[in-house]
C-alpha cells in the first residue's frame, strides 16, 4: 500500500473546469454502461418467456436469472484482461474499448430472434452476449474510478470518486425509467410481445454519445507521469497477484470490503425490487416506480458519504453500512411486506400452509437447472407448486404420499411417471398433477394466499421510508469504496489490482444474490430465508474489515512502493 502523508488531508480547493469535465465524462459514460447491463435484469421475466420458452415457467425464469448472473461471473476476467491493458497502455483507451463492447452487445440483444424463431441458438447467443457485457463491465469500473481518482486533488478523492459511485444506481434508474415509459406508451401486451426490445435498441444512441465524450478526454496525469518516467508495469498481473505484499491486500479488499458492499448494494436495489414484485405481489409498474423514487431520494447520499469519508475516513462509513444491514434486514423486509400487502400478510397468518412428506422423497427445490419433470415424487410436486406461487410453507416429516394442509383443508398430492420418451409426464400423471394444481390454486385463492397488493391499501409512506433506508445503506457502503480501493494500491498496478476484488465481490458475491436468494426461498418455503445470504456476508465483511483493513484516506496515491 502507498504511504500516508499529512499533506493530503489539507489541500482542499475548488474544482477546476478540467476536473468537472473528467468527472462528468467518466460518470456519464459509466451511467450508460450500467444502463445497458441492468436492462437485462429489469426485463428478466420477459427474456425468460422469449429466449427460454422450451422450459417450464419456473425453470425458464431461473435460467434467465442465471444468464443475468453469467454477466457477473465473467466480470473478474474482464477486470484482469482490461486492467492489465489499462496499467500497460493507459486508462483512457482501455475504457473506450469497454464501452464499445458493452453498447454493441446490448444493441444486438434488441435484434436477436427468440426461441420460437431460431430455437436453442437464441439462448446460446443471448448468453454469449451477456458474457461480452460482463467482460466489458469488468474493465469499465476500475478504469473510470482510477481515472477520476488520479485527477482528484488531495483531500477530495472521496467526494470526486463518489460521482462514479452514483453511476450504477443512475444506470439502474435510467433503465427502469425507459422501460416504464415504453411500457406505458405501448401497453402491456405490445410491450410483452416486442416492445421490450426498444430499450435495448435505444442503447445505440447512448453508445454514440459515450464514445464521442470519451474520445475528447485526456489520459490521467498520474499515468502520463509514470509513462514519461518509464515506470509502467510490464507485467501487472504478476505484480498484482504473484507478489504476496500486493496479493494479501487484494484478498483483504475482497473479503473485508467489496463482498459486504456488494450484497448490501444488490439487496437494497435488486432484491428489494424482486421482493416487491414476487413475494409481496405488487404490480410491476408500482414496484418499479417506488424503487425509482427511492433511488432519486437516496442517490445524493453517495456524494454525501463520499465527501464525509474525506473527513472521517472511508472505513468507518463502509463498516457501519455493513453492520446496519446485517442487524436490520430481518426487521425491515417483513415491515416492507406488511406495508405493501397487508391482506396477504393477514392471510398467511390465518391460513398456515404445511407440507407433510417423507423427507427422503424431497429434493432440493432451488436447483437452477431443474425442470418440472425432474420433480416426480409427491413431496417435490407439492413444494414445486407452492414455490411457483410464492406461497410460504412449513415442513412436517411424515410417511406415505405428501399432503398439503391449508388451514383446515388437506390436499393429497400425486406422484408422477414419465412418458416413454422420458421428456414429459405420462398422460395419467399429467392429468393428476393438473387436477392437483387446480385444487391447490382454488384453495390458496379462497384463503387469500394469492392476493395481489391493493394500491389503495398500501402504506406507501412506510414503503418509501423502508426503500429509502435500504438505498441509504447502499450509499454508505458504496459511496466511499472507489476512493478506498484506489488508495490501497500503487499507480503502476492500480487498475489491475483494484478491479479484481471489486468485480469478484460485486460480480460473484453480489451478482449471484438474486439467483441464490430465490433458490434459498424455493428450497425452504420461507419467504425471508434468502436474506440470510446478504446478512451473513455483510456480517463477515464487518468483522474482517474492522480487524484487518487499514484506513486509507490520508494515503499519498503517488508515493513509490
Amino acid at each position: 500500500m502507498a504511504t500516508a502523508t499529512t499533506a493530503n488531508a489539507t489541500q482542499a480547493r475548488p474544482m477546476t473546469p478540467e476536473e468537472r469535465k473528467v468527472i462528468f465524462a467518466s460518470s456519464l459514460g459509466t451511467v450508460f454502461e450500467w444502463y445497458d447491463f441492468y436492462l437485462y435484469g429489469s426485463l428478466a421475466a420477459l427474456i425468460a418467456r422469449h429466449f427460454f420458452a422450451g422450459l417450464d415457467p419456473t425453470s425458464a425464469y431461473i435460467f434467465a436469472l442465471l444468464a443475468f448472473a453469467a454477466g457477473f461471473l465473467v466480470r473478474p476476467f474482464g477486470a484482469i484482461f482490461f486492467g492489465r491493458l489499462g496499467d500497460m497502455i493507459g486508462r483512457k483507451y482501455t475504457f473506450l474499448v469497454t464501452i464499445l463492447i458493452m453498447g454493441a452487445s446490448t444493441f444486438i440483444v434488441g435484434l436477436l430472434p427468440g426461441y420460437a424463431s431460431i430455437g436453442i441458438a437464441a439462448p446460446i447467443i443471448l448468453i454469449a452476449l451477456r458474457l461480452l457485457q460482463g467482460l466489458a463491465l469488468g474493465g469499465e469500473y476500475g478504469g473510470a474510478a482510477t481515472y477520476v481518482a488520479e485527477h482528484a486533488p488531495n483531500g477530495k478523492r472521496g467526494a470526486y470518486t463518489a460521482w462514479i459511485q452514483t453511476t450504477a444506481t443512475l444506470g439502474l434508474f435510467l433503465s427502469l425509467l425507459v422501460i416504464l415509459g415504453v411500457r406505458t406508451a405501448m401497453g402491456e401486451k405490445d410491450f410483452g410481445d416486442w416492445g421490450w426490445r426498444i430499450p435495448f435498441l435505444v442503447s445505440i444512441i447512448l453508445l454514440a454519445i459515450s464514445v464521442w465524450i470519451r474520445l475528447a478526454m485526456n489520459e490521467s496525469p498520474a499515468f502520463q507521469k509514470m509513462k514519461a518516467e518509464g515506470k509502467t508495469s510490464k507485467a501487472p498481473l504478476a505484480e498484482s497477484f504473484g507478489q504476496w505484499k500486493n496479493l494479501k491486500i487484494v484478498i483483504l479488499a475482497l473479503v473485508g470490503l467489496t463482498a459486504g458492499q456488494a450484497v448490501v448494494w444488490y439487496t437494497g436495489q435488486f432484491y428489494a425490487l424482486f421482493f416487491l414484485g414476487t413475494i409481496a405481489k405488487v404490480d410491476p409498474t408500482t414496484a418499479n416506480l417506488m424503487i425509482a423514487a427511492s433511488l432519486i431520494i437516496g442517490t445524493p447520499f453517495f456524494i454525501v458519504f463520499g465527501a464525509l469519508s474525506d473527513k472521517v475516513g472511508r472505513k468507518p462509513i463502509i463498516m457501519a453500512g455493513c453492520l446496519l444491514a446485517a442487524l436490520t434486514y430481518f426487521t425491515v423486509f417483513p415491515m416492507l411486506f406488511k406495508a405493501a400487502n397487508p391482506a396477504l400478510v393477514e392471510a398467511q397468518a390465518k391460513a398456515k400452509v404445511t407440507v407433510t412428506a417423507d423427507p427422503k422423497e424431497c429434493s432440493f427445490q432451488g436447483s437452477p437447472i431443474a425442470r418440472d419433470i425432474d420433480f416426480r415424487s409427491s413431496c417435490d410436486i407439492a413444494k414445486r407448486a407452492l414455490t411457483q406461487s410464492y406461497i410460504p410453507y412449513a415442513n412436517v416429516a411424515g410417511t406415505g404420499p405428501a399432503t398439503i394442509s391449508i388451514g383446515d383443508k388437506v390436499i393429497n398430492v400425486p406422484s408422477a411417471q414419465l412418458n416413454d420418451a422420458r421428456n414429459a409426464f405420462a398422460p395419467d400423471s399429467a392429468k393428476a398433477i393438473a387436477e392437483f394444481r387446480k385444487t391447490l390454486g382454488e384453495t390458496a385463492k379462497a384463503n387469500g394466499l394469492t392476493t395481489p397488493a391493493d394500491p389503495a391499501k398500501m402504506d406507501k409512506v412506510m414503503m418509501m421510508a423502508i426503500l429509502v433506508y435500504l438505498v441509504i445503506l447502499v450509499t454508505m457502503v458504496y459511496g466511499p469504496i472507489a476512493a478506498m480501493l484506489v488508495e490501497m494500491f500503487p499507480t503502476r498496478i492500480r487498475y489491475t489490482s483494484m478491479s479484481l476484488p471489486y468485480h469478484v465481490g460485486n460480480g460473484w458475491f453480489g451478482g449471484l444474490l438474486p439467483t441464490t436468494a430465490f433458490a434459498m426461498v424455493a428450497a425452504t418455503g420461507d419467504i425471508f430465508y434468502g436474506l440470510w445470504y446478504p446478512v451473513i456476508i455483510a456480517a463477515a465483511t464487518f468483522v474482517i474489515g474492522m480487524i484487518f483493513v487499514r484506513e486509507t484516506k490520508d494515503v499519498d496515491i503517488y508515493a513509490k512502493d
